[in-house]
């Protein structure tokens, strides 16, 4: 019986071996960058918390500042009429 690398070389020509190659080690570095700002952002957080900030509405501006300005309004708005329709808060 073949074993799995052989196997992989009658699937996959040089060319599609190499490409993939590329991919998985262009992934891994980006996965590498992602810990990196994750834990950037993590320290970010932890010294907005410490200036007294509270973090959980930073977090909510942020979110709202990617927004475009009309899908905000347009949440802001349905928000709005939901309220209202069960008779506020």
């Amino acid at each position: 019986m073949a074993d799995d690398a052989s196997v992989s070389n009658d699937v996959l020509n040089t060319s599609a071996q190499g490409k993939l190659k590329s991919l998985i080690e262009r992934i891994e570095r980006l996965e590498e960058d992602k810990a990196v700002v994750s834990n950037d952002l993590k320290e970010v957080y932890l010294e907005t918390k410490g200036e007294g900030f509270d973090v959980k509405i930073v977090r909510k501006i942020v979110r709202l500042r990617k927004q475009d300005k009309a899908k905000r309004q347009e949440e802001e708005a349905l928000i709005d009429l939901y309220l209202s329709a069960i008779g506020g808060l």
